[in-house]
């Protein structure tokens, strides 16, 4: 065989070693996002295929670190989710996480990013829940507040209480996170009224959306 056939031979074997290569990489995940409620953080994504037997490998790091970490508990999993919350709870902090899908034996995807996240910044608050009691002429209002993390880390944190009447009218309270109740007294007789809260993060004017309705018709 002449060289200049023996080369055209090897060129041709090389390009379908990569087109079988090409054809054996996998489309790499779509959606990478966190999805943060109270300081939990959860690192989400769309799968790329159908494909049910696809595994998943999950890595993150700080922003401006070169070094990628492998996340405990999220390497070769099937599920579309990985919890982040431990190693991406420094408020101070940015994020970047990243993950690529495989299917046995040798096939993966490139990695996909997600956009980079700030648990300060990003992390949504969950409005606290209202307990209500009524007597004659007054509603007493308890608050069972967010995540006790939200708490831990926000020691400024307080709630607003709307008190919403039948014309639309809204009066707005402000209770501290630390107070057992709140009293509002001098309601109308047989009157009725709704009630929402708030929670209010006051060092980042950062709030919460209003908790649903309770309403209440008085004594």
């Amino acid at each position: 065989m002449t060289p200049l056939l023996l080369g055209a031979v090897l060129l041709g074997k090389l390009a379908i070693c990569v087109t079988a290569q090409v054809l054996a990489m996998l489309t790499p995940p779509a959606q990478v996002r966190f999805d943060s409620m109270d300081y939990k953080n959860i690192l989400h994504w769309t799968p790329p295929t159908n494909n049910t037997s696809l595994r998943y490998y999950v890595q993150w790091k700080i922003y401006g670190e070169p070094q990628w970490v492998d996340v405990d508990g999220c390497q070769g999993i099937k599920k579309q989710e990985c919890d982040l919350s431990d190693v991406t709870s420094d408020l101070r902090e940015w994020y970047y996480a990243r993950v690529h899908a495989s299917s046995l034996p040798s096939s993966k995807s490139a990695w996909a990013l997600s956009p980079r996240f700030s648990p300060r910044w990003d992390t949504q608050i969950s409005p606290p829940a209202l307990r209500l009691n009524v007597t004659e002429q007054k509603v007493v209002v308890r608050v069972k507040g967010p995540h006790p993390l939200v708490r831990k880390m926000h020691s400024k944190l307080h709630y607003k209480i709307f008190l919403i009447h039948t014309s639309g009218e809204e009066e707005v309270f402000k209770m501290d996170c630390c107070s057992n109740k709140l009293t509002l007294k001098e309601l109308g007789h047989k009157a009725k009224y709704c009630l929402q809260a708030q929670t209010v993060i006051t060092s980042q004017a950062k709030s919460s959306v209003r908790s649903s309705l309770k309403c209440v018709t008085m004594l």
